[in-house]
């Protein structure tokens, strides 16, 4: 079973920065792609950003331009960089990673901008 743990979310003011982090005890060349998803009050779930193993990403068009996504192979950590922030971000985000036939979720880490 593979278990993932976020960290870093938080309350921050609009323009602010936040830096998510994703950790796995699994060895991560295992997955074939992480990501970092986010669903708001009354919304879908949504790809926020996506790596895959050899190091292609993917983000969507909202977050283009403020936020990175990396991975860390020896830490087995995949980031999520947020910046410029804005109310709009607000959301419960959580890690994902895909595996060729099954996919796993962390718990959720919620994000808030707000003045």
């Amino acid at each position: 079973q593979v278990q993932l743990v976020e960290s870093g979310g938080g309350l921050v003011q609009p323009g602010g920065s936040l830096r998510l982090s994703c950790a796995t005890s699994t060895n991560i060349f295992l997955f074939t792609t992480m990501g970092w998803y986010r669903q708001a009050p009354d919304k879908q779930r949504e790809l926020v950003a996506a790596i895959t193993r050899g190091g292609s990403t993917n983000y969507a068009d909202s977050v283009k331009g403020r936020f990175t996504i990396s991975r860390d192979n020896a830490k087995k950590t995949v980031d999520l960089q947020m910046d410029i922030l804005k109310p709009e971000d607000t959301a419960v985000y959580y890690c994902n990673v895909k595996v060729i036939t099954s996919e796993y979720w962390g718990q959720g880490t919620q994000v808030t901008v707000s003045s």
